[in-house]
This record gives C-alpha cells, sequence and structure tokens, in this order.
C-alpha cells in the first residue's frame, strides 16, 4: 500500500537540520510523521536518529532506517530524562489540515485524515483545530520534550503562522512564548520561503514563509 503523508519536511530543510545538527550525537523527532529526519544521514549526520509518530502507517515507512521508533503520543516518551542531545520536530499548525469532513463541492481535500485514509488517534493533533484543545496538548508535549532534552540541549522548531477567515492566526508565537516559558532560550529564527499547500479556502492567501527556530 502507497502510504503518503501531507505535510512532510520540505526536502530544503534536510541539508539545514543536517548542519545544525552536526555536533550532536542523537535527535529524535517526537512528531515524525514519515520519518524523514532520518534523511539527515544522507547530508554527512553521524549521530543516532530517532523517530516518534503516533499512526503506525506512517511510523514505518522509514522506521528501518532509524536507531529506534516509537509509535506512542508524544505527550508520554519512554526515555529517560536527559536521553536526547536534540529534537527537531515539526507539530501541526492549527490549521485546515485538521479538517476531517468530505467537502460538499467534491474538492479535494489535502488533510491529515483524508492522506491516511481513516480516522486518526484521538490524541493526534492533526485532527486538532487552532484553539484551546490544540495548544494544552502541544504545552504538555513541550513539557515532556524539556524532560527528554539535555540541559544545553538543542531544539530545532519547524512552524509557520496560517490564514483563516482573511486573519493571520500567529501559531508560531504561541509555540515560542510557551518553550520560553518553561526555559528554552531562542538562539536563531530562520524564515525560508516555502511553496505552500495549493488547496482549501485559503489557497490564494497562505503566509509564504515557514519558520526553522534553534532554541
Amino acid at each position: 500500500m502507497n502510504i503518503k503523508h501531507p505535510a512532510k519536511f520540505t526536502d530544503s530543510f534536510i541539508p539545514v537540520f543536517a548542519d545544525i545538527l552536526k555536533e550532536t550525537n542523537n535527535v529524535i523527532d517526537v512528531f515524525a510523521g514519515t520519518g524523514k529526519i532520518v534523511k539527515i544521514k544522507d547530508f554527512g549526520y553521524k549521530g543516532k536518529v530517532f523517530i516518534n509518530e503516533i499512526e503506525p502507517e506512517w511510523a514505518e515507512i522509514n522506521s528501518s532506517m532509524t536507531d529506534g521508533f516509537t509509535k506512542l503520543d508524544a505527550e508520554n516518551l519512554p526515555y529517560k530524562d536527559e536521553y536526547f542531545e536534540a529534537v527537531c520536530t515539526s507539530p501541526t499548525y492549527g490549521n485546515r489540515m485538521a479538517d476531517c469532513h468530505n467537502a460538499k463541492d467534491g474538492s479535494k481535500r489535502n488533510t491529515y485524515t483524508h492522506t491516511l485514509g481513516r480516522k486518526l488517534d484521538d490524541e493526534n493533533t492533526g485532527k486538532m483545530q487552532w484553539g484551546d484543545k490544540y495548544k494544552e496538548k502541544h504545552k504538555k508535549c513541550w513539557v515532556e520534550v524539556e524532560r527528554i532534552l539535555k540541559k544545553d540541549g538543542l531544539l530545532i522548531l519547524n512552524i509557520s503562522d496560517h490564514i483563516r477567515k482573511g486573519e493571520r492566526i500567529h501559531v508560531t508565537d504561541f509555540h515560542v512564548s510557551f518553550l520560553e516559558s518553561i526555559g528554552f532560550v531562542v538562539l536563531e529564527h530562520k524564515k525560508i520561503n516555502t511553496p505552500r499547500n495549493g488547496f482549501g479556502a485559503n489557497a490564494n492567501v497562505r503566509v509564504d514563509y515557514e519558520s526553522i527556530i534553534i532554541f
């Protein structure tokens, strides 16, 4: 079966991640999707790469190339405190890719649910629209990331704002503010222009860049 994912890392990001992570000995993507983070090994990364993805079909796509993979809620990971030197991940953006209904007009839906072809796990943030549930879930996941990451470890966050009903939703600010509140310090914020999803009600008014933020 050809299992796809609607929001994998942009190809051009992989060598960027490999360069940032080159001095670390291990890294985990806690919202791994298909585990594309393992591709950093193609760009010279010598450390161990772990992935965690709650949906088994996606977790298993690149699992054989990883040094360890889990299929769990990112809020509860089986690693001891301060196990990882780095976390490199991209949470969902709380946008319309969380839609799970079929379009009445028959138009294409490029969402997590429609791409996987079944209902998502209840704890999968891919089914959470922007709002309190999305925020509270990610807060719990970031606390878990803080637990498993060494005190001097790196967190690389790939995130983006989105447009809803003509207004910009400041998703990036939410994540950065919460991470800072639990002790993370921003070292660098890269804004990279990327091609965006061409489907949906806001196809013509996308935020034209994604952020890579190093903590």
